[in-house]
């Protein structure tokens, strides 16, 4: 038996987040990969459809310190990324939301999958956005070049 944290195994924490996921405390993004000749990430990440939660269980009990703290960025991108799920899971759809990330640690923070193409998002808690934080969806789109979108 695999022991993840001590004294829980792999089979009970799984089945905690199973319950977290089907009371809709949690959702699990999984990795967007395609056949692209690159070594990619494939592991899912964990996003809470409350940010408020996530403040409240990480101890942050006021805005600014949420927002300028440590973990400012993170809960931006859980907040921006929450906010899509529920509007796919309000709308009756699957959301087709995905993220994206190379072995060598190219990110796409977020990749929408449409009929039609993909679009990878960037997202950034700041108020003067730069180009250089758009890089990582130029690589995106160079790798999925006639697929995606401009993002």
């Amino acid at each position: 038996m695999e022991i993840i944290y001590p004294g829980v195994s792999v089979n009970t924490a799984k089945n905690w987040i199973s319950i977290l996921e089907a009371s809709f405390q949690i959702f699990i993004l999984r990795p967007y990969f395609a056949n692209i000749g690159k070594r990619l990430v494939k592991s899912p990440e964990v996003y809470f459809t409350d940010p408020g939660l996530l403040c409240y269980l990480v101890g942050l009990r006021d805005i600014d310190h949420a927002a300028s703290g440590p973990m400012g960025g993170t809960i931006f991108e859980n907040l921006v990324v929450a906010e899509l799920f529920k509007i796919y899971i309000h709308r009756g759809e699957e959301p087709a939301l995905y993220y994206w990330r190379t072995a060598a640690g190219s990110e796409v923070d977020l990749v929408i999958e449409t009929q039609d193409e993909l679009l990878p998002i960037e997202i950034k808690q700041s108020e003067t956005p730069r180009p250089d934080m758009a890089k990582e969806i130029i690589n995106f789109r160079k790798d999925f070049e006639g697929k995606a979108g401009q993002g």
